[in-house]
């Protein structure tokens, strides 16, 4: 069987009649054009026939040594992204590392694939085969002597050795190759082959006699890409040669060709470089040059593709140009680079650069994305709902099927016990603000059917419902209102909720989620810090009031435990017992406060239970980046984090037997007052016939406190970072929200509304990231697990807390209380306002590596976040004292004006890096934006010295320019005019005034 042979002729091109497919490039127009315009072409070129069509590379490098008097290929080095080394010392595999390279041995290379062999396209399906073209090959270009011919040849069948085959090092017995039986009468000792000349072709299964002499590392198998081929890199010195022998080949067909590779994947690619003896080292830094540009994204395809020898030459030279030189004076060649935590895109480097297109307008960019995203008015009724319909029904099965995962159920259990104790607290309060007409029951049974119609009809249910501060303020303005003009509550809060519902209802029907574009980053990041804070400050505050309930320092404990009547024993020896083991004695207690067990630990055991739940949880929740255990199982303790800190303390708590609080859930499904049911009347004798109209005034003030809640939230969850991709629901949202409000109202229960906290915290339990197939490889951040099962079984198993009120009333409110902590501390990490506020207390050296340190001044950061922070305080303030509180949406409503107002203290551009662009009412000037500006500078200096002599001139359009006479001021006055036809008048002479100075 022959081999094609690409050594100095290029194969011919069938799409066009036989003739090289390169000619419309002559060869003095190839060697000019540089490297990268090269290999863009080549890459370019289409690909028709199938074989040239690239796959993921795994390379090995095997070293030719000569262990215990055997000769044999030893494997030292494997690449997939990145390059591991055996460690000879330890017997092992060292940490996959950046691979460094001399220059040296990159330019020895590139020597060896011009005057050594390079066969492409080479018909052969076993090693033995290889061998005798590539040694037939060599002897016919005359570098290699006929005589040592079968010495080559033999060097290149020895046995393959693999790491893992010497950490088993069982003894087997060898079984010799075909080459070496051959071979056996003229050989001077009885060296051990290899079985690759029993390898089989890639497409059958290869025969029962090659499967049993080699076994492939089938546990590191796993870690290779599907589809993948290997690249095999042989180096080595022997003592027959004068001189280095090199060969690159590529087979036509990729093929497993048995012991060849640790892994049973088909070999495409062979590097051989053999030579005389002391040359090893420099071998060894010349096939690690090989393997790694193997493993380059760019030199791969090109090997891939290439027809001829200049292409892979090409390949050689790109691949310089775009490589870094360290120099090493200033560095430690010795040192393993850690392989960095995301790769830039090669996808530059495949595609020539592209023509200079028109100036894309960011105001038709941002409309697009705002239509996308159902923020932009359908001109119709209901025209937003129903595209958020159609865009969400296509998905509505599979938002079932993808909550079949682990992830899912690590989440629900989480968020469960976050969820549930906010209702209880929440109804706790409510309780006292409206004289118990709704309590706790009322807001588990809220929870229960807003929950599950939330979940199963809304656009988002990554959005977690649930009680807000700001309801809680109003439901108590409402309640005290009532009272006072001795109206009947619950039914005028009925009237409330009708109105309520039916104005969400209107706002649906005119698409007023459209307004939403308004919120930007500056807005939605000041609500959610707001929240964070509340949630970290009311955990620590409730951890206080615990402390002051029962104090450390509480005097003397007025108990003691005295023997029983008519016992011989002494008060002595039964003082010695404790409270809780004195009747266990036979004891009696006898004192004033024996009605009760002893609190002195109450405190400092609630601070130990808090803060070890959220340590545990915050430690455990990076378990998956640890060094310990197997991905999987770090995978199931960071999705499970929360639960486990939850059941630790819990059991910690128990253990100890220290009366802490415990969480306190209704027994019975019955409303907590016996004088309402389950259903509120719409008249009552104590309202006057005209308050159902004038309940219209305070569902104005709660729609807009409700509007705010659920859409900032929504903006939150819906951020580009969070890469969903579903599409978003503001109007459905709102829709459904609007039909809870009113069953909510019907049946005199609690509203929910978008809970932030819940809802980042229920979008970070539900983060997806890449696995680590190649070694090395840093888990890459996929998406969110889109799926409506979570959210329902959240809601589902709240319904059913009254029947586990056994088990939850063993559950301590500290442990809680650090779930709450920990989700307010959580919901901060990845918000750039609390990262430009912690930089401002950084050393501009140490300092983290933001992008927008890179593209603003670092004192314009400050000043946008000094302002942002300022406008936080207020919220703060505001949301602390309750008469002020109920403005808290209106304020919200205001931090969107003052955002507004930052257009005229930053530029467009720091807007965009630093916050979002905001609708436009008007078209902006193009003497407003900082790059259009910089742009009519640069057209002035590079294209006025063409028009300083006068007279009618030519645009590059083929339009005239007249009037370009006089000096180089008025030639720049009237180049503006041409070019800046949409500015006026103002514009074009501030432009002017600019451009001369």
């Amino acid at each position: 069987m022959n081999s094609s042979s690409g050594d100095d002729e290029a194969p011919k091109d069938p799409r066009t009649g036989g003739e090289d497919f390169t000619q419309q490039f002559t060869e003095n127009d190839f060697e000019v054009t540089p490297p990268a315009q090269r290999v863009q072409f080549i890459l370019g070129e289409d690909v028709d026939d199938g074989t040239h069509v690239s796959h993921p590379l795994f390379s090995e490098m095997g070293m030719l040594v000569n262990e215990g008097g055997e000769i044999e290929w030893k494997e030292t080095a494997r690449w997939i992204k990145f390059e591991e080394d055996v460690e000879e010392g330890g017997n092992r595999w060292s940490k996959p590392h950046v691979a460094t390279l001399s220059l040296a041995s990159i330019f020895e290379l590139r020597r060896l694939l011009v005057s050594g062999s390079v066969m492409l396209d080479m018909e052969a399906h076993n090693l033995e085969l290889v061998a005798d073209l590539v040694c037939d090959q060599m002897v016919s270009s005359g570098q290699l002597p006929p005589g040592v011919k079968d010495k080559v040849k033999d060097a290149l069948l020895r046995r393959h050795r693999h790491q893992h085959e010497y950490a088993k090092r069982t003894r087997l017995p060898i079984i010799r190759s075909l080459a070496d039986m051959r071979n056996q009468s003229s050989s001077k000792k009885d060296m051990v082959k290899s079985p690759s000349s029993q390898s089989m072709a890639r497409q059958t299964s290869g025969t029962e006699l090659a499967e049993q002499q080699h076994k492939g590392n089938t546990h590191f198998m796993r870690k290779i890409p599907p589809g993948a081929e290997a690249s095999n890199i042989l180096v080595g010195e022997v003592d027959f040669l004068e001189r280095t022998l090199s060969c690159f080949i590529r087979l036509s067909t990729a093929a497993v060709m048995g012991d060849l590779t640790e892994v049973p994947v088909p070999t495409r690619f062979i590097f051989i470089l053999l030579g005389p003896p002391g040359s090893q080292s420099n071998f060894h830094e010349i096939g690690r040059a090989m393997a790694t540009l193997m493993s380059d994204e760019i030199f791969h395809e090109v090997a891939y593709r290439a027809r001829k020898r200049d292409h892979l030459l090409a390949g050689v030279d790109e691949f310089l140009d775009a490589v870094t030189v360290l120099p090493p004076g200033e560095w430690d060649p010795t040192i393993r680079i850690e392989p960095p935590a995301a790769i830039p895109s090669q996808e530059v480097r495949k595609r020539p650069p592209e023509l200079p297109k028109e100036e894309i307008d960011e105001e038709e960019e941002e409309q697009r994305l705002r239509e996308e995203s159902g923020l932009s008015r359908s001109g119709r009724l209901f025209g937003g709902l129903m595209n958020d319909i159609k865009r969400k029904a296509p998905w509505y099965w599979s938002d079932f099927r993808e909550a079949l995962s682990m992830q899912c159920v690590a989440s629900w259990i989480f968020l469960y016990f976050a969820c549930l104790s906010p209702i209880i607290t929440f109804g706790g309060l409510l309780s006292a603000a409206t004289g118990k007409h709704m309590a706790a029951m009322e807001s588990l049974v809220s929870g229960f059917v807003c929950g599950m119609g939330y979940g199963f009809f809304s656009g988002q249910p990554l959005t977690i419902l649930g009680s807000t501060g700001p309801v809680l303020v109003f439901e108590s303005i409402v309640y005290e209102f009532s009272k006072s003009q001795g109206w009947d509550y619950m039914t005028f809060r009925f009237w409330i909720g009708m109105w309520v519902a039916l104005i969400c209802f209107v706002l649906v029907a005119i698409d007023a989620s459209a307004l939403v574009c308004y919120i930007t980053r500056f807005t939605e990041e000041n609500f959610a810090t707001l929240i964070a804070i509340i949630f970290i400050y009311k955990a620590i505050e409730n951890v206080v009031v615990i402390g002051t309930t029962f104090p450390v320092n509480q005097g003397t404990y007025n108990c003691v435990c005295t023997p029983p009547p008519y016992s011989n024993a002494t008060f002595l020896e039964f003082a010695q017992y404790k409270w809780d083991s004195c009747g266990s004695h036979n004891g009696v207690l006898v004192g004033s406060a024996c009605n009760k067990p002893p609190t002195e630990n109450v405190f400092l055991m609630s601070v130990v239970l808090c803060a070890g739940t959220f340590i545990c949880s915050t430690v455990l929740k990076e378990f998956k980046n640890a060094l310990f255990f197997p991905s999987i199982v770090r995978q199931y303790i960071s999705d499970f984090s929360v639960l486990i800190a939850i059941f630790a303390m819990t059991f910690f708590d128990y253990s100890l037997n220290v009366p802490t609080q415990k969480l306190e859930v209704p027994h019975e499904l019955k409303p907590t007052l016996d004088t309402r049911g389950w259903l509120i009347p719409p008249f009552s004798e104590k309202n006057p016939w005209w308050t159902p109209i004038i309940a219209v005034f305070p569902a104005m003030l709660g729609t807009i406190l409700i509007f705010m809640d659920q859409q900032i939230t929504a903006v939150i969850v819906n951020r580009k970072e969070n890469k969903l991709k579903k599409g978003c629901g503001y109007h459905l949202d709102l829709f459904v929200l609007s039909g809870l409000i009113a069953i909510c109202s019907i049946m005199g229960l609690p509203w929910f509304v978008a809970a932030t906290v819940l809802s980042i915290n229920h979008v970070n339990s539900l983060k997806l990231e890449s696995e680590c197939s190649a070694p090395g490889e840093k888990p890459q951040f996929l998406g969110v697990r889109e799926q409506r099962v979570t959210h329902i079984l959240i809601f589902l198993t709240i319904g059913v807390s009254v029947l586990l009120t056994p088990l939850l009333g063993n559950i301590p409110m500290p442990v809680l209380f650090g779930v709450f902590l920990y989700m307010g501390v959580a919901s901060l990490k990845g918000l750039q306002f609390f990262d430009r506020i912690l930089i401002m207390f950084m050393p501009a050296k140490y300092q983290p590596d933001y992008m927008f340190l890179r593209q603003v001044p670092i004192k314009r950061v400050h000043l946008f976040t000094i302002i942002q922070l300022a406008c936080l305080i207020v919220l703060w303030l505001i949301k602390s004292f309750s008469l002020t509180s109920i403005l808290f949406p209106l304020m919200l409503v205001v931090m969107i004006g003052i955002r507004k107002s930052l257009d005229f203290v930053f530029t467009r551009r720091e807007l965009k890096i630093l916050d979002d662009i905001m609708p436009e009412m008007t078209k902006r000037a193009a003497a407003d934006d900082l790059h259009q500006l910089d742009a009519e500078v640069g057209f002035r200096q590079k294209y006025l010295p063409r028009f300083m002599g006068g007279g009618r001139k030519r645009k590059p359009n083929g339009k005239h320019i007249g009037g370009l006479e006089g000096n180089g001021s008025s030639n720049a006055v009237a180049l503006i005019k041409c070019n800046t036809t949409n500015a006026n008048e103002k514009d074009i002479e501030a432009q002017s005034s600019l451009l001369k100075k």
